[in-house]
């Protein structure tokens, strides 16, 4: 298909960038989804391209199908974390895929917001009670993934966690997942190790 060949031809994913938004129209939704997913890993590298399509992305957050609602806030994530700005005044609007239905979009609102938190953690701020709830979320992918937010935003907001250190302890203890118990280890210890930096 096209977008495997766009995928796969990296030298020339800047040209080709335009290109990918008009399959977000399309009538398949996996072709859709593999058309946001596509575009933002394009627009990881070169986020200033994006900026004329980011509204549409954020429309597709509503989406009635799931996966395009995941790849929609995924795709938020990886431009976010190639330029913070171009996102920032969506950010309450990811968010709120926090509480959505399906799982797997939960947990991509998750690693969207580990993308942007590595270069710009402060715009989690007002979100972390949301990923706090995450830690006892029914699903184990989402349980999983919940403690790496805090582990990211720790490394250079330590004072952000600070808040969650004893559940993220006792989720660490007592969890009946293994991995879920490992991260919220490496969250907490991600914290400690940093929490004697002075906060901006």
């Amino acid at each position: 298909s096209i977008l495997t060949a766009w995928t796969k031809d990296k030298e020339n994913w800047e040209e080709n960038m335009p290109q990918v938004p008009p399959l977000f129209q399309h009538s398949s939704s996996a072709v859709v989804a593999k058309a946001l997913w596509l575009f933002g890993e394009m627009g990881l590298l070169f986020p200033h391209r994006t900026t004329p399509f980011v509204p549409a992305i954020v429309e597709m957050m509503k989406d009635e199908n799931d996966k395009i609602r995941e790849r929609a806030v995924g795709a938020l994530g990886r431009i976010g974390r190639g330029d913070g700005s171009i996102v920032y005044p969506y950010i309450d609007r990811m968010m709120e895929k926090a509480s959505d239905g399906a799982p797997l979009v939960r947990m991509n609102c998750i690693w969207a917001a580990e993308n942007i938190a590595t270069r710009h953690p402060e715009a989690c701020a007002a979100h972390m009670d949301h990923f706090a709830a995450l830690l006892e979320d029914t699903s184990i992918r989402v349980r999983i993934e919940a403690p790496e937010i805090f582990r990211v935003v720790a490394k250079q907001r330590p004072d952000m966690v600070l808040p969650y250190l004893e559940i993220l302890r006792l989720i660490s203890l007592s969890d009946e997942d293994r991995v879920v118990r490992i991260h919220c280890a490496g969250a907490l210890k991600a914290a400690m190790a940093n929490r004697s930096q002075p906060s901006p």
